[in-house]
């Protein structure tokens, strides 16, 4: 029986795909034994059951990119977690990680007891974690080409979808135009006026959140409808005609077919998803972190499928100013989604079966 020990955790960008090459292997090997490391914190604790698998928890390790005195624990938190790492180690044939906090000390323990690691960095630049993964390993895999580093030498293999964006494409490549008209009526919209769907990723945006709740009365005087996904820990707004908010969109399949226009964050997840099924994007990148997010939606915006806004710009007034063109030009924009996304979960597969084998 071989024996997986997948790492990635914290927000829907490192869980999700992650569970999509897990559901993947366990649908081609069912014997095997499938398991996460996760923290206590993050999507994971809620995700990783759900989907049937076992979830072990590590120390969260959080390594500042700014001189703090947080820099100073550091080095004994991450001695902490590989140490909880090396346990879960001696029952792992394979590690897979998909970055994030849980994957640093995931990678060192396997290093230090020669278990094998395959890495798949989603973002167009890569983070800490699969940085230093990739010096233990060959076996690594990317959604974007990467410049420089061990990972410019990885596997172009995509992005793992979830299976419900998945069998939503292949549904909607029947019909786009009649797929996109009934997820409108499937969520309680009127097919006839357009829909504008925002959210802030998986945990939410109180800045996007913030813009909607002053341009609310405007946007839906001029006849927009909004599915408004607000993150589970921030209070719901009141409600309105032709106005959804809720605090965690499971369906997001659905959604996505059913927007006129995407505003969102973009993240690696969120673009591939976009792709898949979007129609038209406005991505409001992260003003924090390493500038991944706008990397990540620059083919989006290559193809004018999507542009990006920076936050300092995205205003109550730029919004009801710019509705109109937006929705052109997302009318503009091709009516069908890519398909250049849905095999990566069997690239990884594959992958893993080459690194099991001892890349033979």
């Amino acid at each position: 029986m071989t024996r997986i020990l997948f790492a990635g955790g914290g927000t829907a960008g490192h869980v999700e795909p992650a569970l999509a090459v897990a559901l993947q292997w366990r649908m081609q090997y069912p014997d095997s034994k499938i398991s996460f490391i996760g923290t206590r914190e993050g999507l994971e604790t809620r995700l990783v059951p759900e989907a049937g698998f076992d979830l072990h928890f590590i120390s969260k390790v959080r390594i500042a990119r700014r001189l703090s005195p947080s820099l100073l624990v550091a080095p004994f938190s991450l001695l902490r977690s590989v140490a909880q790492s090396i346990t879960l180690m001696r029952s792992a044939d394979l590690v897979v990680g998909f970055g994030g906090y849980v994957c640093a000390p995931a990678y060192i323990a396997a290093a230090l007891t020669r278990t094998p690691i395959v890495i798949h960095e989603a973002n167009a630049r890569p983070g800490l974690a699969n940085r230093l993964g990739s010096l233990f390993t060959p076996h690594t895999a990317v959604a974007h080409p990467i410049d420089s580093g061990k990972l410019s030498q990885a596997l172009l293999a995509g992005l793992p979808l979830r299976e419900d964006v998945v069998a939503s494409f292949r549904d909607a490549s029947q019909d786009w135009q009649s797929s996109r008209t009934s997820a409108k009526r499937t969520l309680g919209f009127d097919p006839a006026k357009p829909l504008v769907f925002i959210f802030g990723g998986s945990q939410g945006s109180v800045a996007l959140n913030q813009v909607i709740a002053d341009s609310r009365a405007e946007l839906l005087a001029q006849g927009i409808q909004i599915l408004h996904g607000i993150g589970a820990r921030n209070a719901a707004p009141s409600a309105a005609d032709g106005y959804q908010a809720h605090g965690y969109i499971s369906d997001m399949a659905t959604a996505y077919l059913a927007a006129d226009l995407v505003i969102s964050r973009s993240g690696a997840v969120t673009c591939a998803e976009v792709n898949t099924l979007g129609r038209y994007a406005l991505f409001i990148p992260l003003p924090i972190g390493n500038g991944e997010q706008e990397l990540n939606a620059r083919d989006l915006v290559l193809q004018s499928r999507a542009q990006i806004l920076a936050q300092s710009q995205f205003t109550p007034s730029w919004l009801v100013s710019n509705i109109k063109g937006l929705l052109s030009q997302s009318a503009s924009a091709p009516i069908a989604g890519s398909d250049i996304d849905i095999n990566a979960a069997s690239k990884m597969v594959s992958l893993m079966e080459h690194a099991l084998h001892g890349g033979k």
